[in-house]
């Protein structure tokens, strides 16, 4: 049974690659990026990924034992307005994660298992293993138009040359920005910027401004890589007979991934 992580006492225990996973060595495939029928890099692909539990942090290994996944943070402690440090400073937080909520959108980026892009020509889907989240980008160009709030947000993406950039609004401030419990608003605006740098390796920026929380704007960039063949999405039930800490132990949160 997978684990539904949503409190930061466990966080330093999956930010360990998990068990399980195949793994890989060797160079990067010198393979060309492959391209859409439009002509722009196809992100299409099963990625491992870094462990993100703290977006003011940096972090090395991929949650899937794939070598050569990193995170960089630019701003190693977050900016807090006095709203945002009285929100974070708060004693007893909701662990909406325990009790299966969206993680929101960017910490379910920094969540311990891996993820899947499909992409077509004016449409971007992200499917995460954790809970079996997915989240829809129109990639057409279209402007960004928030019609009610929700756990993920409002995403739409255009391209700069062969960048992919996707615009993010319209959360509903229930969320954290990482497994460290960093609250935002329901002003939290995200910005990322997906390269396909290679054949292996997609460089993933991830941008967060909150005019209500922070003062200036932080930065965390991932590199993601290239699952090996056969590594596969496992089915991820949150809600089936799901487990938080008690008495200070983890009781019976997930089985050995073998």
């Amino acid at each position: 049974m997978a684990l539904c992580a949503g409190f930061a006492a466990f966080a330093l225990l999956i930010a360990a690659p998990l068990p399980g996973r195949a793994q890989t060595k060797g160079k990067a495939s010198t393979k060309a990026v492959p391209r859409l029928p439009n002509g722009k890099p196809d992100l299409t692909g099963v990625w491992d990924h870094p462990r993100v539990g703290d977006f003011s942090k940096n972090f090395q290994g991929c949650v899937a034992n794939t070598p050569g996944c990193t995170a960089t943070a630019e701003t190693t402690e977050f900016p807090w307005t006095p709203a945002g440090k009285a929100a974070f400073d708060v004693k007893e937080k909701f662990d909406y994660g325990v009790h299966c909520l969206p993680w929101g959108y960017v910490r379910s980026w920094g969540t311990p298992y891996p993820l899947e892009l499909i992409q077509k020509d004016h449409r971007l889907a992200v499917l995460f293993e954790q809970n079996k989240w997915f989240h829809v980008i129109p990639t057409d160009g279209r402007k960004l138009v928030v019609e009610v709030p929700t756990w993920m947000g409002t995403s739409v993406g255009h391209w700069e040359g062969d960048t992919l950039v996707v615009e993010t609004e319209g959360t509903n401030g229930k969320t954290w920005i990482d497994t460290a419990e960093h609250p935002h608003s329901d002003a939290l605006r995200i910005v990322e910027r997906f390269d396909r740098v290679d054949y292996d390796h997609i460089r993933h920026q991830v941008t967060i401004t909150d005019s209500k929380f922070l003062t200036k704007s932080m930065t965390n960039t991932s590199i993601l890589v290239l699952a090996p063949p056969g590594l596969e999405l496992y089915e991820y039930s949150c809600e089936e007979n799901n487990k938080e800490i008690m008495d200070g132990h983890i009781k019976d949160e997930f089985t050995s991934r073998k």
